[in-house]
């Protein structure tokens, strides 16, 4: 339903410009580009449950006031922290979806330490959250990529771009947009 989502430096879409020609042969290549701190389900935003025992879906301005609201207490005191990509790798297998995912690679201790106490507050989803969490941007998955562009990719070399996080953003995937944004 929703995601917290770190904002990316300007930096970071210049690079995902710079390398889409080089995308051509996969299946889908992404246009808009996102870093996932965590995701959440209807399950955290629903106040109870139908008939048949399933959560009750809220409309999605009910869901987002929620899940603001949940999130307070988990993000108190989180200070602002660094985030780094420092280059460009593959999941050759991913947890779902095409395969290869193609993505720039993310180090940051802090976002890491917020995914976990997110983890604990929310559940982790199996396969891309809690322990199996890579933080990265994706920039293409799927297709048929001619022999060498993976790898041609992986070895390209560029220096770290380096920000600093103050504020997260909720992600609507429904309209494609950033739905609020939590200062940290």
């Amino acid at each position: 339903m929703f995601s917290l989502n770190v904002p990316l430096s300007p930096a970071v879409a210049e690079i995902a410009d710079d390398l889409h020609p080089k995308l051509s042969g996969f299946d889908r290549v992404r246009d808009r580009h996102t870093l996932v701190c965590k995701r959440f389900g209807v399950d955290d935003v629903a106040e109870g449950t139908d008939r048949d025992g399933n959560a009750d879906p809220p409309s999605r301005s009910v869901a987002l006031d929620r899940l603001r609201e949940r999130l307070r207490r988990p993000l108190a005191g989180t200070a602002p922290f660094e985030v780094a990509v420092t280059g460009i790798d593959v999941f050759d297998s991913p947890a779902s979806g095409s395969r290869p995912v193609v993505y720039l690679a993310v180090e940051s201790d802090g976002l890491d330490r917020l995914h976990r106490r997110l983890c604990a507050a929310f559940g982790a989803i199996e396969g891309v959250e809690g322990d199996d969490y890579v933080p990265h941007v994706t920039l293409a998955r799927g297709g048929d990529p001619e022999p060498g562009v993976v790898a041609d990719l992986v070895a390209r070399e560029f220096d770290p771009i380096r920000w600093r996080v103050h504020a997260l953003d909720v992600w609507d995937p429904a309209v494609r947009e950033v739905a609020a944004t939590v200062e940290t």
